[in-house]
């Protein structure tokens, strides 16, 4: 018998007619890798819930028919919105419930019920990861309606708040300030098993106008004489938001070395980067330069808004695309944020699915979709998509970076030929099985949750079985593999 074949003795006793197949161990085909995430937004009940004041099994309901279509779509990922504005959609001591739940902010409709909490098991159960989405600075929306309760930041320390437009902003120049968003995420981290802390393109906000249609400036000056310490404003402003990522990357890390961190900026980051695009500059109006964070590995992934279409003479898709790469020299994850709702008013579907092959064709390793609802309300395009682009399952890519040692490789048995039980390899914990069977030189993959340990095979008896362990930063196992003949 082979060495690298691994059976259970007693279970192929008991099924004599289970023997091993002489001769080489086949090595099974790699999975398939990519990142295949869809944001839920929270804020202004875009996504979810469909409007405040639900009952909780209301919002229960809507949340799981989202992750039931992100599965039968086969995405891996789901990008909720946990903190809007200073709000939060989970249990918190820090900050009062979100008015997009309740109806009225700081009101509590069910003790017992944890929406992030629900979200996280139902999406794991799903082979969904959960990334827990922050906008770090925004204090208030504009579509706030509800009284403002006293443990709202904004009375409790209204020093750090600005009013700016029809929104209130912590001021990321008040150190006060970006410690409270930092200590909101990593209480987050520490009490939820989410698989990544995410920020969108809010930071500095991006302009409003004042009454005459003039540029409303944001009012930090007092804040710019204190600490900034004679720097120009605008680079002080900078200095401020790459403190405050370079330091939550950090905390994450120290505190769950294998939840990723990452940033979805806006697509553009200066105007003329390449020549031919124009637009708003992200770099000198949000302050916020994405390309120096990818450059020095402070995010795990980059998510640029590529909101454009192909053919866009000025923010062109595949332009902007190949841009992105050619700025990832840490050779972190770079996904396309995809404008996924502007199929069906703007868009053809044609359009968004050329846009995932051009993604794959310059070796990006994902996307994200803006937003779930499009593809909960547009069943042609879920088709297409479940028939063509998406329709092999798909693992996440693995971040060798945080963790590169691949988990143990687990004991694989056949109880007959149509069932395979196994259990872990000794030391690091399994996050995801991947179970792959060969019938007439066709292989098929599956993927199942840690806590899985047997399969029946449905259709067609499988000449060889293979199994390997996937931990949480996307390691391999080295395969266990059974033969069969009957």
């Amino acid at each position: 018998m082979n060495r690298l074949t691994t059976f259970s003795l007693s279970a192929l006793l008991l099924a004599g007619h289970v023997q091993a197949q002489e001769g080489p161990v086949p090595n099974p085909p790699e999975p398939r890798r990519e990142f295949r995430g869809a944001w839920v937004a929270t804020v202004a009940n875009i996504n979810w819930p469909s409007k405040p004041g639900l009952s909780v099994p209301e919002q229960r309901a809507e949340l799981l028919a989202i992750l039931n279509t992100a599965q039968h779509l086969n995405l891996n990922a789901v990008l909720l919105q946990v903190r809007p504005a200073c709000d939060a959609l989970y249990r918190s001591d820090l900050e009062p419930w979100s008015e997009y739940l309740s109806g009225t902010m700081g009101k509590v409709a069910d003790p017992t019920f944890d929406p992030l909490q629900f979200a996280v098991d139902a999406a794991h159960r799903r082979g969904l990861e959960l990334h827990a989405w922050f906008n770090p600075f925004r204090a208030l929306h504009h579509s706030s309606k509800s009284p403002i309760p006293p443990t709202h930041i904004s009375k409790l320390r209204p020093d750090l708040v600005r009013r700016y437009g029809g929104y209130l902003w912590l001021d990321p120049g008040e150190p006060a300030a970006r410690e409270h968003s930092l200590k909101v995420i990593l209480d987050v981290v520490r009490r939820y098993d989410i698989d990544g802390v995410h920020f969108d393109d809010y930071f500095y906000p991006y302009p409003e106008k004042d009454s005459r249609g003039g540029h409303l400036s944001f009012p930090d000056n007092a804040v710019w004489k204190k600490y900034g310490q004679g720097m120009a404003r605008d680079d002080w402003r900078r200095q401020n938001v790459d403190r405050f990522v370079q330091r939550v990357q950090q905390s994450v890390h120290e505190t769950k070395p294998w939840v990723q961190f990452g940033i979805s900026p806006f697509g553009i980051w200066r105007p003329g980067n390449p020549k031919p695009v124009v637009g708003l500059d992200a770099y000198g109006t949000l302050y916020a330069d994405a390309r120096k964070w990818l450059r020095s590995g402070w995010v795990d992934y980059l998510v640029p808004q590529l909101y454009w279409s192909i053919d866009s003479p000025g923010q062109s898709f595949p332009v902007l695309l190949e841009w992105w790469e050619d700025q990832n020299i840490m050779k972190r994850h770079l996904w396309a944020g995809l404008n996924t709702g502007k199929v069906g008013d703007a868009w053809t579907e044609s359009e968004l699915l050329n846009q995932i092959r051009l993604t794959r064709q310059f070796g990006l390793d994902g996307e994200v979709h803006y937003n779930i609802g499009e593809l909960q309300s547009n069943p042609s395009l879920g088709r297409q998509l479940k028939t063509g682009a998406y329709a092999e399952p798909a693992l996440t890519p693995a971040s060798p970076w945080l963790d590169p040692t691949p988990p143990p490789q687990p004991r694989l048995s056949c109880v007959n030929e149509f069932q395979a039980t196994w259990t872990p390899g000794d030391g690091e914990n399994t996050w995801r099985w991947v179970l792959q069977s060969r019938t007439n030189a066709t292989w098929k993959t599956v993927f199942l949750p840690a806590n899985t340990r047997e399969y029946t095979f449905q259709s067609g008896k499988p000449d060889a079985i293979a199994l390997r362990a996937v931990d949480r930063s996307g390691n391999l196992s080295k395969a266990a593999v059974v033969t069969l003949k009957p």
